[in-house]
């Protein structure tokens, strides 16, 4: 997963993914071998020469500067999240890809407080989406099925995109499994980008790309997404079918904390104050697995 790579594989599968007869470019009804623009009708498009464009591909002309790059992502058509992909992955690229132990990742004290205080179903993860906490009712929503106290284990923190593509569980969880399935593999190559050197992550994205030929797919997509806002359909096994809108904030650098809220007086509404009012209760989530965190 070196830098270089990253970027030359991004750029040729979004030139891939550009149909000529959407942009206006004339192909004089000629046979094409592969799919997308080439090279040249790019290069024309972004207003750069061929063999600059080429080059860049290839990974051996990375000193292009943030307006070449703004034009090249116009021709691609590409929105602000892999825009800012691109500008990442160049940065990224210009220095030597190097392996090193990442620092372990904690709690703050000020977001903890911040999850102390809310209602609302919410969990911290991490830039590699280990989950660092949860509130009682961010694990009951989302993890209910394991053990509460897994995030005070080092080593044995849950991690949200292994479940999402490992674990029974949370596939069922979820109504449109593949849209909360791309939206997690968006999120872990934005952190790709901004981390190349990061060896935990190419760990993961080894791991999930080994057991999960949908993961394997979806990274060759090389889609990028950042996951602020998006709304979701789950079928609890607890409190049946909702709705929840899952809102990423970033509080500390890597740290985010996602939250999950339900419009007023809804079905989902009540449902999640049916699961609330469960673990205050203390019934269990699933038979033999205490719903309170430790």
């Amino acid at each position: 997963m070196n830098a270089k790579g990253q970027l030359g594989e991004f750029l040729q599968t979004r030139r891939s993914q550009l149909r000529p007869e959407d942009l206006d470019v004339p192909t004089y009804r000629e046979r094409r071998r592969v799919p997308g623009l080439r090279r040249e009708e790019l290069a024309l498009l972004a207003g750069v020469s061929t063999s600059y464009y080429t080059r860049l591909e290839q990974g051996q002309s990375l000193n292009a500067s943030p307006e070449v790059l703004d034009a090249i992502a116009r021709a691609l058509r590409l929105d602000e999240a892999e825009r800012l992909h691109l500008h990442n992955l160049t940065r990224s690229a210009k220095g030597p890809a190097r392996a090193r132990r990442p620092a372990p990742e904690r709690l703050t004290q000020a977001t903890g407080q911040l999850l102390e205080a809310l209602a609302a179903p919410a969990i911290v993860v991490g830039r590699r989406s280990d989950v660092l906490a949860w509130n009682r009712l961010g694990h009951a929503l989302f993890a209910g099925h394991l053990d509460p106290g897994a995030v005070d284990r080092t080593g044995e923190r849950p991690n949200m995109a292994r479940l999402v593509f490992l674990d029974a569980h949370t596939r069922d969880l979820y109504a449109d499994w593949p849209s909360k399935a791309r939206a997690v593999v968006g999120s872990l190559r934005l952190v790709a980008g901004q981390y190349p050197d990061d060896a935990a992550l190419h760990a993961l994205v080894g791991e999930l790309s080994a057991k999960s030929p949908e993961f394997a797919s979806m990274w060759a997509d090389h889609r990028v997404k950042a996951g602020a806002v998006a709304a979701y359909g789950m079928r609890h096994p607890l409190v049946g079918p909702l709705t929840v809108t899952q809102q990423t904030w970033s509080q500390e650098p890597g740290q985010n904390i996602v939250i999950a809220t339900t419009e007023a007086d809804s079905p989902s509404r009540t449902a999640l104050a049916l699961l609330a009012q469960a673990i205050a209760q203390g019934d269990p989530v699933r038979p033999g697995l205490r719903a309170d965190v430790g």
